[in-house]
C-alpha cells in the first residue's frame, strides 16, 4: 500500500521554455484517459529547469529541507474536464528523492547530475542524465529575466502555461492519479534563453520543434502539495 506524502518547498530560478506543437502529436504520447489541453488551438511542450529549495514533508521545519535542482519536459492536459500538467520526464539530482517520487507519486523521475549557477541576473543550468539503463539526456542553457514583471491574466497564454494546480500521472494498474499543488500567483518576466544543448525531445520520442520557444522567467514562490491520489468518478481516494 502507498503512503501519501504531502510536501512543502520553494521553487527558484524557473525558466518556462514553451514550444507550440500539433495536438495530435501530443495525443499519441499520452495515456488514453488524458486529453490534450490547447490554447487557441495549439498544444504545447515545455522544458522547465529550476531548483527546489528546502524540500521536506509538510509540517517539518525549513531547516531539515534539502535543495534539489530539477529539469522537466511537460505538456498540458485535462481529465474529465479538469486541467493539469502531464510530465514526460523529470531529471533530478538526488537519488533518494528520485526513488521517493517514483514510489509515492508515480512520476517518471530520472537521476541526473545538475549544476546551477546564478550570477549577474542570469542563470546557467546544465544537466546530464545518469539513470541506469535509460536514454542519456543532456541539457544546457543560460537564461534570465528581461523587461518588466507581470502577473499573468486569466485566459492568457502565460497563465495557460504556468497557472496549473494539478499534475496527472498513471499508476501501474492503469488508473489515473493526481497530486494537487498550492501556491500564490506567479510573478513572471519575459525571458531570454540560450539553449546550448537539449536532447529532451529526442529522448521522449518527439521530433525537435522547428519554431522558436516562448520563454518566461520567474524568481520563484513557495509551494505545498498533497499526496498522490487515485482519481475515480464521484470520489477521490488514497490507495
Amino acid at each position: 500500500m502507498d503512503v501519501p506524502l504531502p510536501l512543502t518547498f520553494g521553487w527558484r530560478h524557473l525558466l518556462f521554455a514553451n514550444w507550440s506543437v500539433d495536438p495530435d502529436r501530443l495525443d499519441s504520447h499520452l495515456p488514453d484517459a488524458l486529453s490534450v489541453d490547447t490554447h487557441e488551438g495549439a498544444g504545447w511542450l515545455s522544458v522547465v529547469p529550476f531548483v527546489n529549495v528546502d524540500t521536506r514533508p509538510r509540517r517539518l521545519p525549513r531547516r531539515v529541507g534539502i535543495d534539489l535542482p530539477e529539469l522537466n519536459l511537460r505538456t498540458y492536459v485535462t481529465h474529465w474536464g479538469e486541467p493539469g500538467v502531464y510530465f514526460f520526464s523529470l531529471d533530478a539530482q538526488g537519488v533518494a528523492s528520485v526513488l521517493g517520487a517514483r514510489l509515492f507519486h508515480r512520476l517518471p523521475y530520472y537521476y541526473a547530475r545538475i549544476e546551477v549557477e546564478a550570477t549577474d541576473g542570469e542563470v546557467h543550468f546544465a544537466s546530464r542524465r545518469l539513470h541506469p539503463g535509460d536514454r542519456p539526456v543532456r541539457f544546457s542553457a543560460t537564461y534570465g529575466p528581461t523587461g518588466e514583471p507581470f502577473i499573468p491574466e486569466p485566459g492568457s497564454r502565460a497563465a495557460f502555461l504556468t497557472e496549473r494546480r494539478r499534475l496527472y500521472t498513471q499508476g501501474a494498474d492503469g488508473a489515473v492519479r493526481y497530486t494537487d499543488v498550492d501556491h500564490g500567483p506567479w510573478t513572471l518576466y519575459p525571458a531570454t534563453a540560450r539553449l546550448e544543448e537539449n536532447t529532451l525531445f529526442e529522448a521522449n520520442g518527439f521530433a525537435r520543434p522547428d519554431s522558436e520557444p516562448v520563454c518566461y522567467y520567474s524568481p520563484g514562490l513557495e509551494v505545498t502539495t498533497t499526496g498522490s491520489k487515485r482519481r475515480e468518478r464521484g470520489r477521490t481516494e488514497y490507495p
